[in-house]
């Protein structure tokens, strides 16, 4: 039998679980897209502002995105945790791997915004 110390942790519960939910909301928005993409045919840049200019799809477009960042977040983390061994690497390519995540967001805000 083996005999958990708790401390506190939920062993990797709520990232399975956060990664399943935003694979949901990724391809639910991947179907949805695709949809409107098929019904409208955008033909040229106009038609495809036009598209991503409506509030609806720039808001569901903003939250396929944060789900891509998170859940590309919960994977790399885990790879930098599970094959880095040395402390400092791992803190060193935690830090760098958010801070390019933040800037994705920002930079992807940054554009549906600016339509």
């Amino acid at each position: 039998m083996i005999n958990r110390i708790v401390v506190g942790a939920h062993y990797g519960l709520k990232d399975w679980l956060a990664q399943r939910a935003t694979a949901v909301i990724m391809a639910f928005y991947s179907v949805f897209i695709a949809v409107v993409f098929l019904v409208l045919q955008p033909a040229d840049f106009e038609a495809w502002r036009s598209i991503f200019a409506n509030g609806p799809i720039k808001f569901f477009t903003f939250l396929f995105a944060l789900s891509l960042y998170y859940h590309a977040w919960i994977g790399i983390r885990d790879l930098w945790m599970d094959y880095v061994k040395p402390v400092s690497a791992r803190l060193t390519l935690h830090v760098l791997t958010i801070l390019a995540l933040v800037g994705y967001t920002a930079w992807t805000a940054a554009i549906l915004w600016r339509l």
